[in-house]
């Protein structure tokens, strides 16, 4: 009898996965949008362990609703490929891109342009270690 549909108990409807999107991506410096058995996610979060920064990762085939976030994070980037990564609270792309800006040195004024913002977040991220900024 009410507005809210949903087309089984407990999925999120598209506004709601790209309400917890941007939560996740504003609460958070890095997240990494992934799939376990994709290399190119491997590739991401490899760069990141390198430089030994702290991510938030979501892996969608273990999500309840990867699919349906998956679906969100294409209409919000344009892409619907995994991994989506975030830095900074925008989108810079999938692995090559993430391991590419790395490569020109460009990922870690990135990174230490939110440190400062996303660090006292108590976040349940997965990464290696905690970035530190040089202030």
């Amino acid at each position: 009898m009410g507005n809210f549909t949903s087309s089984s108990p407990g999925s999120l409807s598209s506004p709601v996965c790209a309400q917890l999107v941007q939560d996740l991506v504003s609460k958070n410096c890095i997240v990494i949008f992934s799939k376990t058995s994709c290399p190119y996610c491997k590739m991401a979060k490899n760069v990141f362990n390198e430089i030994g920064a702290t991510y938030k990762v979501i892996e969608l085939d273990q999500h309840n609703d990867g699919r349906r976030l998956q679906e969100t994070l294409g209409q919000m980037t344009g892409a619907r490929t995994v991994p989506r990564v975030f830095v900074n609270g925008n989108c810079i792309g999938g692995g090559s891109d993430t391991k590419q800006l790395h490569q020109q040195g460009k990922l870690l004024p990135l990174i230490e342009q939110c440190s400062s913002c996303c660090a006292a977040s108590g976040s349940e991220g997965s990464g290696s270690g905690q970035f530190e900024s040089s202030k």
